[in-house]
């Protein structure tokens, strides 16, 4: 049995919510990178180039990569052999207290949805989702979450009578619904199968997945080129403007379902789709 203290944890986490809001994942920027070399139109190849100078800025100033610094969803996954010194969650917001804080990043979260939406001052409560692995490490991903393309996110309860057209279909009429309003080009997280909550949450994963790795079922990962091609075919293009380039990837998780059912999330992403991971 190894012992890691919450303080580790609080650690970690401010340290994933700063790095995450400030520098995209590598293979993210690189994509960028090479859609504006191919990229036909020319106000969408000089948006592009904006982008790219905007991530750079963001790295040399120190500062977030966009001001909207999202919800912080954090993935943890415990191992069975850890003995966590203190209150795993309160570490947990202690360590989104600290970094929202620390790194001056804006506070974006309501105490009540509905009734009594006051800021709540330090982006606090996370979104965790933890989950029991083998071993006596604890490895954390934060994943700030904006809501410009969280709000053009969709599930549907499919019958299994639906296809894979249906199901591409689906995705490309979500896409095609949000336009310019998730800040595009986009990165696409699907969720097939499950239930209703962990459809979402499989879709919400996904967007997590390196932008280069593919999923890993040939016919799935057939489905992600086939969705990919269909949406940078909308015209939609960087920011709204047109061009060849709506969408920098797709990446489709799935698990088991009922007989009865067949659901499907959607949870879109913006061009600053960010993720930062760390092992304790």
């Amino acid at each position: 049995m190894r012992e890691v203290q919450a303080s580790a944890i609080t650690e970690m986490v401010a340290e994933l919510c700063e790095k995450a809001n400030k520098i995209l994942p590598a293979d993210l920027e690189s994509r960028i990178a090479d859609c504006r070399q191919c990229e036909q139109n020319t106000l969408a190849k000089s948006i592009l180039g904006d982008l790219q100078r905007n991530m750079d800025a963001a790295r040399q100033l120190n500062i977030p990569v966009c001001q909207d610094t999202g919800m912080a969803v954090v993935f943890a996954e415990v191992g069975q052999d850890v003995h966590i010194a203190g209150d795993f969650e309160a570490a947990v917001n202690a360590g989104v207290h600290l970094g929202y804080t620390r790194g001056l990043l804006r506070k974006s979260v309501v105490r009540d949805p509905l009734f009594e939406r006051v800021n709540t001052e330090d982006n606090t409560p996370a979104v965790l989702h933890t989950r029991l692995v083998p071993g006596d490490h604890i490895c954390l991903t934060v994943a700030p979450k904006g809501f410009g393309s969280e709000n053009m996110s969709a599930l549907k309860m499919f019958t299994p009578a639906a296809g894979e057209e249906d199901v591409i279909s689906f995705v490309v009429d979500t896409v095609q619904n949000a336009a310019s309003n998730p800040c595009p080009p986009v990165c696409i997280g699907v969720g097939i199968g499950g239930d209703f909550e962990l459809c979402a949450l499989l879709a919400k994963k996904a967007l997590c997945r390196s932008v280069s790795r593919k999923n890993d079922d040939p016919a799935y990962a057939a489905m992600e080129d086939t969705i990919l091609q269909r949406l940078n075919d909308l015209n939609i293009g960087p920011q709204g403007f047109g061009g060849n380039t709506t969408a920098l990837s797709v990446a489709i998780e799935t698990y088991p379902t009922h007989i009865a059912g067949l659901p499907v999330a959607v949870n879109v992403g913006c061009h600053v789709t960010r993720h930062a991971s760390g092992e304790i």
